[in-house]
């Protein structure tokens, strides 16, 4: 059995170790709070460019661009998408058991030279490099500070390189966040585009708390059947569209628009996820602190008492003897 002098060491060890698991906990919670923040504000803009492509494309079935035209496929990027740093669970983990499985998949069918990542986030490109995958570029700064400049850089790099026939498939790698609770590991098609997919795409998310509760799911499923209610209810759309100056120029403006914006929420929600994990396990952390705590300190308090029974017994032992 452990001396006291061991039990508490021990103690004060957890608790310090406790005090940091909480303290990350708050941080990662407040980061979360902003990640929900900027995709909320990029709401807006995303339903409505959405729906003006929707609109556009129901009544032109024939407009087409290159960049949402399929052809054979000979060389494949991947764009996956982890955190710059540790402890927030299995996150970083699924991320890369993904990427692994899809870039083997393509490598047995194209090769090895045949495959690029390119890794938003230093965990994936660490492992990418350690794999020998061919790594393209270093974009950890996009996590730590994500922003739309950024975004459209890459996306126009990726559309040019598409166009000029470099890559004939781009595949987007992430977790789509739908709450604190959950965040669903997703490998999307990124070019070419496909309109109808992009369009139909899972939008449920709870950006008003950020706590891990029942609660939280309830209020998904609610939100899911009254959207489902609402689609139900909409209007046919307009169809009666004047194209100026003509349709291959206004595709072209939009096309690339919904292409920034797909990079940037899959940014966005891989941000808010990686905290949200975070947040998660260092929750999981202190509540294992407090019951080894419990723990303990019940230890102590029994070794503490059979020691005064022990001292008590020699006493009583050496008045008798005397």
């Amino acid at each position: 059995m452990p001396s006291l002098k061991e039990i508490k060491g021990r103690i004060a060890s957890v608790n310090s170790t406790r005090k940091i698991t909480s303290a990350m906990k708050m941080v990662a919670s407040s980061k979360l709070h902003h990640a929900q923040v900027a995709i909320q504000n990029m709401l807006p803009y995303e339903t409505l460019l959405e729906h003006i492509l929707k609109s556009f494309l129901a009544a032109e079935a024939e407009a087409q661009t290159i960049y949402d035209q399929e052809r054979p496929v000979k060389r494949v990027a991947l764009l996956v998408f982890s955190s710059n740093s540790s402890l927030c669970g299995g996150f970083n983990a699924n991320v890369i058991k993904l990427m692994q499985h899809t870039a083997n998949e393509y490598i047995s069918e194209l090769g090895e030279e045949n495959v690029e990542v390119y890794p938003i986030g230093r965990k994936v490109a660490e492992k990418a490099a350690k794999l020998g995958l061919r790594v393209k570029g270093d974009f950890a700064d996009m996590v730590d500070h994500p922003s739309v400049a950024p975004c459209i850089d890459l996306a126009m790099t990726l559309g040019e390189r598409f166009a000029k026939g470099e890559i004939d498939k781009v595949e987007l790698i992430y977790h789509h966040f739908k709450s604190a609770g959950s965040q669903v590991l997703t490998r999307k098609i990124f070019l070419p585009i496909d309109i109808e997919t992009e369009l139909e795409r899972d939008h449920e998310r709870d950006l008003t708390s950020n706590v891990v509760t029942k609660k939280a799911q309830e209020y998904l499923k609610k939100n899911r059947r009254q959207r489902e209610h609402q689609e139900e209810e909409t209007k046919p759309l307009n169809d009666n569209f004047i194209v100026e100056p003509d349709m291959d120029t206004v595709l072209s403006q939009l096309i690339p628009k919904l292409a920034h914006l797909m990079l940037y929420t899959a940014l966005l929600d891989s941000v808010a996820s990686e905290h949200a994990a975070r947040m998660v396990a260092m929750q999981t952390a202190t509540d294992n602190a407090d019951e080894l705590l419990r723990q303990l300190n019940l230890q102590y308090n029994k070794s503490r008492q059979q020691a005064i029974t022990s001292e008590l017994l020699d006493i009583v032992g050496g008045t008798v003897n005397n």
